[in-house]
């Protein structure tokens, strides 16, 4: 990424950080007097609209107060309409977060998403040549309709037979997508848009994107499956910490939202493994090797999707961002980007999604650090591995050479085994110490 913020990929999870502060005075006000930032706090309010994962462990945290209706609050995990109609009028402490970005759909929204990873493939390929620019060659070829419609048509007939995917900009659990082969399959669809002025509104409403299908995808017992992982992205701006979370992350076989409707779905047992599973599976069948390089390029889509959008999303120290990446495996052992998501389901499907969700939360509440424990020098908190600081961070301690890259070790542990319990109480325990020992 580029040089000042902070990033963090957790339980399958990224972070970004900013320094700069909003600058307008007609705010409603929300948190403490100014000075107390980094101080610790005893009570924090917290207020969120989501009755699911997220308000158990919200509640369940040791000095977090609930606060409700319009009292004044220091947390809040909202919604992205009341960000929309509010984050403006809204004036904020030094010490308040809340759980989106202004523009967040630069990378959630399909169509954004596209146009700004081939703008920045572009740009590498000007600044740092093909090779480079390469990093970039994650998603499946993708066309915005209407406004792509002849260019779409173009690539159609240059491969005629394969199979194509329309997917709305803005929809999400597998609603409104649909398979197709031939260009008479989307006539009537581009007959029902083509008189619909363009919108102008942030989020248009029913624009599509056509994607080449991925039709090798990897299967486990003749099933199509992907990755869902979460990066928790505490602010956009110059440096970059990048975080990356390891052993919680989970596949699923297929759409879950879909898969609740299938006669054989078990609600107790769901269709999910955990990475680590999913990682222990792969080695016995390629080997170590071809794994670790799988798990690389999947650290890479991460990196390279925060670093298109990084000069276009809104940052601001109050926001951090959680968001759900969607990847799918092919048959190389190739991970593609499938989509990203803004607000990925905190609800759980299963009593085994809601202890990994539980994990996630608290991990992530730990990273965000409302109690300002933290002393910024860690390299892992709960499910979570520091692996970006203004360039990638090594296993090993001290600071790396990085002329050649050619024994560096990224310091990322997605799908391994890691004690989270041991760890954050190591850590909690060591911080302590170190607070006893300064005062």
């Amino acid at each position: 990424m580029v040089p000042s913020s902070e990033a963090l990929l957790g339980p399958g999870t990224t972070a970004i950080r900013c320094p700069k502060k909003l600058q307008n005075q007609n705010y409603k006000g929300h948190g403490l007097s100014k000075g107390k930032e980094r101080q610790q706090r005893a009570s924090i309010r917290f207020k969120t609209t989501l009755m699911n994962t997220l308000m158990d462990v919200l509640r369940h945290r040791p000095g977090w107060v609930e606060v409700k209706d319009e009292g004044e609050w220091d947390f809040y995990w909202c919604d992205v309409s009341w960000l929309r109609e509010n984050f403006d009028h809204t004036y904020m402490d030094e010490h308040v977060r809340i759980s989106h970005f202004r523009n967040h759909y630069e990378l959630t929204r399909k169509n954004y998403m596209v146009k700004n990873l081939k703008r920045f493939r572009k740009q590498l390929e000007r600044e740092a040549g093909k090779l480079e620019a390469a990093k970039c060659d994650f998603f499946p070829k993708t066309f915005e309709m209407p406004c792509e419609y002849h260019l779409f048509v173009e690539e159609f007939r240059k491969n005629p037979g394969i199979t194509w995917i329309m997917k709305p900009v803005a929809r999400s659990q597998g609603k409104g997508i649909f398979l197709f082969r031939r260009l008479k399959d989307i006539m009537d669809w581009r007959k029902d848009t083509r008189s619909s002025d363009d919108q102008k509104d942030d989020i248009p409403v029913e624009n599509y994107v056509a994607q080449r299908y991925i039709e090798n995808p990897y299967l486990i017992g003749g099933r199509k499956f992907d990755l869902r992982v979460y990066v928790l992205v505490m602010s956009v701006f110059a440096e970059c910490l990048l975080w990356s979370g390891h052993g919680r992350q989970y596949i699923h076989l297929t759409n879950v939202a879909v898969q609740k409707t299938s006669p054989d779905y078990h609600p107790k047992k769901g269709c999910k493994w955990m990475l680590q599973r999913f990682r222990q599976y792969l080695a016995s069948k390629h080997g170590p090797e071809a794994v670790e390089t799988l798990f690389r390029d999947i650290d890479n889509i991460f990196v390279k999707s925060l670093q298109s959008v990084q000069k276009v999303i809104i940052s601001d120290k109050h926001c951090f961002e959680l968001y759900g990446y969607d990847i799918l495996i092919d048959q190389d052992l190739k991970p593609w980007l499938l989509e990203v998501n803004a607000s990925p389901s905190l609800t759980a499907s299963s009593q085994e999604d809601y202890e990994l969700k539980t994990c996630l939360l608290e991990d992530t509440l730990h990273v965000v650090d409302m109690e300002a424990r933290l002393t910024g020098r860690e390299k892992r908190v709960g499910g979570f591995d520091l692996m970006w600081n203004d360039g990638p961070v090594s296993r090993e301690e001290g600071a790396p050479d990085l002329s050649g890259m050619g024994n560096f070790v990224t310091n990322t542990h997605l799908g391994c085994v890691n004690d989270r319990k041991k760890q954050l109480r190591q850590l909690f325990c060591s911080l302590q110490v170190q607070k006893k020992a300064s005062s």
